[in-house]
């Protein structure tokens, strides 16, 4: 990986670190951390791993068409991806659990890349769809938080954009034959000859990967999964905030929990420093909480979704015997089952 992506991300992180910190007393902020009942992490961190069992549920769902993989054989693998996401940079956690669901279960890494873009897709629209729902919730989101009523044209464009993709992956789906000319369409005119094999072969398996998507009924479930799982995430928040001295709506944080994860889409430091809490905060102090306790609440329950799952994942990932480093070396010569 590039080391200017690095830079890049690190520099973004930082710039949001300042505006989530900017205007904050650092003593005030640890007063609230030492105030915390941290005990109320206990059920939040419970509940987040349930969520996480429902995401290995739905990615066994998208996966059905290629191969029947029973869900207890997909969390691991789930949380090993989680993990990278958490500490390695540009989301490679998706191409990690790609390629040990490749090891494991010899399950095209095109394929199975398919599968989590399209969990990516539902997720940008849950996300979009929480801060619909709380619309109203919106017009406390003054110039004072930062956002400058922003908030309302960006979930416009991203609801345009989300959709958008998922209306081409129907089609991509539903269209298999047409979707594979079209694909060799552009490769034949954009992709050099002698790379021209290796393409058509990804582009046939991306499309297997997307077989799920046919069925009307197969698209529900996943859309209702994904529902669920993002409504478990956002208990968590309710159970944390429990943790410290303040009181918002389930509402709030529903929207919270929408603007933070499409915020940490923006390119960051992994582990979305900087990204997740910048946004946390802000909206906190839109709906009154105290900047202080807002800031406590935020990097707690950051360092909650960052940490179990992290050290359950690199669990699994010591136990599978590979190493990140390996994984690159395999993905550049290019090898895929």
């Amino acid at each position: 990986m590039k080391r200017w992506h690095l830079w890049v991300g690190f520099t973004i992180s930082a710039l949001f670190v300042w505006l989530a910190l900017r205007g904050l007393q650092i003593n005030e902020v640890w007063a609230a951390l030492r105030g915390a009942e941290y005990w109320w992490l206990l059920p939040g961190v419970l509940t987040y791993f349930i969520g996480v069992w429902a995401r290995a549920w739905r990615w066994h769902y998208l996966l059905r068409p290629l191969k029947e993989i029973p869900t207890r054989t997909m969390f691991p693998i789930v949380c090993i991806g989680y993990m990278g996401n958490n500490i390695y940079p540009a989301r490679a956690g998706e191409l990690l659990r790609a390629y040990v669901l490749r090891k494991n279960e010899r399950v095209p890494i095109s394929a199975s890349l398919a599968t989590i873009i399209v969990e990516r897709v539902f997720d940008g629209v849950i996300m979009l769809g929480f801060v619909f729902l709380t619309l109203p919730q919106l017009a406390h989101l003054t110039s004072s938080s930062g956002f400058v009523g922003s908030i309302q044209h960006l979930a416009i464009i991203g609801a345009g954009i989300f959709l958008l993709a998922v209306i081409v992956f129907l089609l991509l789906a539903i269209f298999p034959d047409k979707s594979s000319k079209m694909l060799v369409w552009f490769g034949n005119r954009l992709v050099p000859a002698r790379f021209q094999n290796q393409y058509k072969s990804i582009c046939e398996r991306f499309l297997s990967g997307l077989e799920s998507l046919r069925s009307p009924k197969d698209v529900f479930m996943v859309l209702v999964t994904s529902i669920v799982i993002w409504l478990l995430e956002t208990c968590k928040y309710w159970f944390v905030m429990h943790a410290f001295k303040f009181t918002v709506s389930f509402f709030a944080l529903m929207l919270m929990n929408g603007i933070v994860n499409l915020a940490t889409t923006i390119p960051s430091a992994p582990g979305y420093i900087g990204t997740f809490d910048a946004p946390g905060i802000a909206i906190l102090e839109a709906f009154g909480v105290n900047g202080a306790i807002a800031a406590g609440y935020t990097l707690v329950l950051h360092a909650a979704l960052w940490l179990p799952i992290t050290l359950l994942g690199a669990y699994y990932m010591a136990r599978e015997s590979i190493t990140w480093q390996r994984v690159q070396e395999e993905m550049t010569e290019g090898s895929e089952a």
